[in-house]
């Protein structure tokens, strides 16, 4: 079925406790996200959508209550020089998380056949090819059994401009907001053909698209956190491995341990 972004912009409220059902996914998370480190699994999470779609805001709460040492969060940007020198895909092989590890990437690969496409930073024959080389890309990460996530926050412009407002109002804010995003806003119709072609390229069976409603910023962070919690269920055990022999004398012998029965 095809994926079109009209569908997302119902704005419904969160219905229930906010507090209580972000507590329950954040520990939800933080469980899987132990299995995930124990059974040494990899994991890729790629976050695409508007500006001010609340992308940042679902990641700091989705990584809340994880182990720092075993994600990293990967703010995309524009590439630097030696990154423009070599294939597009280049930097972000590089980012890919190892074993018991978690890569989160805040805009991703999809700039070639988003942004670039749309400022003209490639030319037509390389965004074109840009959906084959993501979608090998990412096939080849799913076979080498690394698990991909793939979450699109959408708004509509009314939300981003309310969303804009806000920032530029609230002194500790301003700082997100760049010439960029009125750059973006102004070619709102480009990125939408953008955004549909994106879709109906790459929404593959092996790297499926998430969309979120994203108008309700509550109701999208509650959504998105146990949509990750369920895929990432999916993908690790979720048994854990007995306490070994050897520690278990060792803490008999350190201070009487004795283990439950």
């Amino acid at each position: 079925m095809a994926i079109d972004l009209s569908d997302y912009e119902k704005n419904s409220e969160f219905e229930g406790d906010y507090k209580d059902a972000l507590k329950a996914a954040q520990k939800r998370l933080a469980y899987v996200h132990f299995a995930h480190i124990i059974h040494k699994k990899r994991t890729v999470l790629a976050f695409e959508g508007w500006d001010a779609a609340g992308k940042g805001g679902v990641i700091r709460r989705m990584a809340a209550e994880w182990d720092p040492r075993y994600f990293e969060v990967y703010p995309v940007g524009a590439p630097t020089k030696a990154e423009k020198d070599r294939h597009f895909l280049w930097r972000f092989w590089r980012d890919l998380p190892g074993d018991r590890s978690i890569s989160v990437f805040d805009r991703t690969w999809y700039g070639r056949v988003l942004v670039e496409r749309v400022e003209g930073y490639c030319s037509e024959a390389e965004w074109r090819r840009g959906y084959d080389e993501i979608n090998e890309f990412e096939a080849q990460q799913i076979d080498s059994e690394t698990n991909i996530i793939k979450i699109f926050l959408h708004t509509t412009q009314e939300t981003q401009d309310k969303r804009l407002a806000d920032r530029l109002d609230t002194p500790e804010k301003r700082w997100k907001v760049t010439k960029d995003d009125f750059r973006n806003r102004a070619k709102r119709a480009d990125y939408l053909a953008a955004y549909n072609d994106m879709f109906k390229n790459t929404d593959t069976r092996w790297a499926p698209w998430a969309v979120f409603d994203g108008n309700n910023k509550k109701a999208a962070r509650i959504a998105v956190l146990n949509y990750v919690a369920e895929r990432m269920e999916a993908d690790v055990p979720t048994d854990f491995p007995e306490a070994d022999p050897e520690l278990l004398k060792l803490a008999e012998k350190a201070f009487g341990y004795k283990q439950p029965d």
